[in-house]
């Protein structure tokens, strides 16, 4: 090596060294060590909450939400089935007759001295929709009890009462 490079090596050296002791005396400022505080702290808050989450108690309740999501979601998938199976059997359209029909029985009494026949035809119609509303409404329900929608709001309920009862242990 020739004494130019010895000489450039020390200077790094030197400048290195100098830049370190640069850093050290910055550490010391009581507004760094102030920083290193507040992030130790957060660090230890953070430590806390992790170590909470980890708890039987808490991962028990996060399963529950997790449950009574997945539940909600398939008896909102179900409820929207149930509700499209109604409008394709024509449930939907009858009880809209229905209520014009009763509405129109209403007014028809209220308004003049109809025909006693006549109103006695409007309600014979209005009572058959009834009656083919309520069979299809059973039918409907049936479905919803084979297809599980009854059981999930059952088991979201159970899931929710769970979480409370774990909630109310942990307040002592």
């Amino acid at each position: 090596m020739t004494e130019g490079g010895k000489t450039s090596k020390l200077k790094d050296v030197k400048e290195t060294v100098s830049g370190a002791a640069e850093i050290m005396r910055l550490i010391r400022a009581p507004g760094v060590q102030e920083s290193f505080g507040k992030i130790m702290d957060a660090s230890l808050i953070a430590k806390e909450i992790i170590d909470i989450l980890k708890t039987p108690e808490m991962v028990k309740n996060i399963e529950n939400f997790r449950l009574i999501s997945e539940n909600m979601n398939q008896a909102s998938t179900n409820a929207q089935n149930m509700l499209n199976k109604l409008e394709e059997t024509g449930v939907i359209n009858e009880t809209k007759g229905l209520i014009k029909s009763a509405k129109s029985t209403m007014d028809t009494f209220g308004e003049s001295d109809q025909d006693l026949r006549e109103m006695s035809i409007a309600i014979k119609e209005m009572f058959k929709s009834i009656r083919a509303l309520v069979d299809e409404l059973r039918v409907t329900v049936t479905d919803s009890k084979k297809s599980g929608i009854i059981s999930n709001v059952e088991q979201t309920v159970r899931d929710a009462s769970e979480i409370y009862k774990t909630a109310i242990g942990h307040k002592d």
